[in-house]
């Protein structure tokens, strides 16, 4: 492994933010040198279709379905990431929900 931190890419419905917020701060998520508590949050839009066999927090079974959400992105360190995704699943209300993990290569440069 190249790298000691990820980016974690978490989309999720507006109401769990400050949810997510703490438990990432909990499992020791957006430290950034003295700082801690960094977090980077945005408005998106997104499109999903619930398949048969889904149970969507929103939407229908077979339908295209388009709504506002938010993306939060933090870094963690990589070996937080399992520990951190178990505490993310614990809040998000998405059936599945969508994280990314980004490798980080920002020690490489500094």
């Amino acid at each position: 492994m190249d790298y000691d931190e990820v980016k974690l890419e978490i989309f999720a419905p507006h109401n769990v933010v400050e949810s997510l917020r703490t438990v990432l701060h909990e499992a020791g998520c957006g430290k950034i040198g003295d700082y801690d508590h960094c977090i980077a949050i945005s408005e998106v839009r997104g499109y999903w279709r619930p398949l048969s066999g889904a149970d969507p927090y929103d939407g229908e079974v077979g339908k295209i379905s388009e709504g506002r959400e938010c993306k939060l992105e933090v870094n963690c360190k990589a070996e937080n990431v399992q520990q951190t995704l178990h505490a993310i699943r614990r809040v998000h209300p998405y059936e599945e929900p969508l994280i990314n993990i980004v490798p980080l290569l920002n020690h490489l440069y500094s």
